[in-house]
């Protein structure tokens, strides 16, 4: 039977996705299904690891499925995922022996604020492209082993860590490989990205056991075959990818300069820098791009922390709107926010701020300010933060993008992205497919597979949907810019940041 088929686990941070693509990019088909978020106290973010493993699996079915097609017609399986999300488990049983710690979460900035006055931020940031920072997962599992006492059971090798992609992997792969990808281990804050390998002075320095870590894997690559169990046939399972890097391929920014920008939970801004490794002088991070044949293709990135999910917050916590949908018609009743601004720094800043203290913020308010205004605030904050990490590339390149590609759900408002161009005053570029993180996977994939020849292969099936264009005056701009700046001056201020 033709094995031509595709498919992409989209493990995110509010939901598990599954996309079943033909090699020509076109979707067969999709599923999701949302699972429990956990607040166990501010500023905390966990899942259950059982709610991830379960939604995922089932939302595989459901697209091979709707589909219409059998397992045997699918040629390879990638795996994207949200980053930095840690976990550990038995390495026996499978179990996990707490429930995961999402990069959301914040428990661990006592445990950087250390490493920042024991003067290791810059080894950090030397050898890891990174900013010391509670976002990334090394001082997550220093706080499981530290909480859970762990840490003898680790260096005996019966815990696995694992990031999302790992934890999969264990679990769905024939034989329980204990890997992850370069891209994954990249965002730990333990990952040389000179060497390619796991760093012993950082694991000294976090007190890290190194028979706990998984061994890294190039990005494309088959690790193994799909448990029967799961659909009915052993599949290839050809790629390992965060999800951020998975968007970088699927947009088929294979060259360096090429750019984009993901609006998801949180909004993820990566340039494609080539081989090699630089550190950027604007606040950005350095991280993989991917790693095909064993050489590395790096990264400037930026990481916004609230972006869909600020709409969430209108949506679940201030009830405002009914649906993430609602935003852009809301938004559009109103001809301007009337001086208001949010900045949504509900679990901190990231780049190029980088503040872990600093809290969400609604400033310029009046009597007057209607709850129209304010979803327009909220959406505008999105195209405002994403902005500054436009800013801070064009600075570390030597030269703004010509273009800004764009993806994921909130990439569909189209309120958004004309605010987006008019701000930034470069073109935003929206493929005709948004599922390209999950298009990125299953590519990766299919390249390991045979199914594509080489990244520039894969390009190829990248498609324009529509050009926006810059709208907005010079004058207009800058007076716009020139208030969102003091808004997180105003937010930095509260967390003493300011002061």
């Amino acid at each position: 039977m033709n094995k031509r088929y595709l498919v992409a686990l989209d493990q995110g941070t509010t939901s598990s996705r599954a996309v079943v693509f033909t090699p020509e990019g076109d979707i067969m088909a999709a599923s999701s299904m949302e699972f429990k978020q956990h607040y166990p106290h501010p500023g905390w973010v966990e899942h259950n690891p059982d709610d991830i493993l379960f939604s995922q699996v089932e939302s595989l079915r459901a697209a091979v499925r709707q589909a219409g097609i059998s397992a045997s017609e699918i040629a390879a399986i990638g795996i994207t995922n949200q980053r930095e999300t840690t976990l550990l488990w038995d390495r026996a049983t499978g179990r996990p022996v707490h429930n995961a710690i999402v990069w959301q979460c914040r428990r661990t900035a006592e445990y950087v604020e250390k490493l920042k006055q024991a003067g290791h931020d810059t080894t950090i940031r030397e050898k890891t492209g990174l900013v010391p920072d509670a976002y990334f997962s090394g001082t997550k599992l220093q706080w499981l082993l530290d909480h859970l006492d762990a840490r003898e059971r680790a260096a005996k090798g019966e815990l696995c860590f694992g990031t999302v992609d790992s934890y999969l992997a264990w679990h769905l792969v024939k034989g329980h490989p204990h890997v992850t990808d370069a891209t994954n281990a990249s965002r730990t804050m333990l990952f040389n990205l000179h060497t390619q390998q796991w760093d012993k002075e950082l694991l000294a320095i976090m007190d890290i056991p190194e028979q706990v870590l998984p061994k890294v894997v190039d990005t494309s690559r088959i690790i193994g075959m799909l448990d029967e169990d799961v659909l009915g046939a052993p599949i290839p399972v050809g790629a390992l990818v965060g999800d951020q890097h998975a968007a970088l391929f699927g947009q088929a920014c294979v060259h360096p300069g090429d750019t984009k920008n993901t609006y998801g939970t949180g909004c993820f801004m990566l340039m494609n820098i080539g081989d090699e490794f630089r550190l950027s002088q604007s606040g950005l991070l350095t991280t993989m791009a991917w790693r095909l044949d064993g050489k590395p293709t790096y990264a400037f990135e930026g990481s916004v922390f609230m972006g869909g999910a600020t709409i969430q917050w209108l949506r679940d916590e201030l009830k405002m709107i009914a649906t993430a949908a609602d935003s852009e018609p809301v938004a559009r009743s109103v001809p301007d926010t009337g001086g208001a601004y949010l900045v949504p720094a509900f679990t901190g800043l990231g780049a190029p701020h980088w503040s872990m203290y600093a809290r969400g913020t609604l400033v310029g308010m009046t009597r007057g300010t209607s709850s129209a205004q304010i979803v327009r605030a909220a959406l505008e904050s999105i195209a405002y933060q994403s902005h500054d990490l436009l800013s801070a590339m064009a600075r570390d390149a030597g030269q703004t993008p010509p273009s800004l590609k764009v993806d994921g759900g909130a990439s569909a408002n189209r309120f958004l992205m004309q605010f987006q161009t008019d701000i930034m005053n470069v073109p935003i570029l929206r493929p005709d497919v948004l599922e390209t993180t999950a298009l990125g996977a299953a590519a990766l994939a299919g390249l390991a597979a045979g199914v594509y020849r080489s990244p520039e292969d894969v390009a190829r099936i990248w498609h324009l949907d529509r050009e926006f264009t810059p709208a907005m005056s010079q004058k207009d701009r800058d007076k716009a810019l020139a208030g969102w700046q003091r808004a997180v001056r105003a937010a930095l201020y509260w967390a003493g940041d300011g002061e």
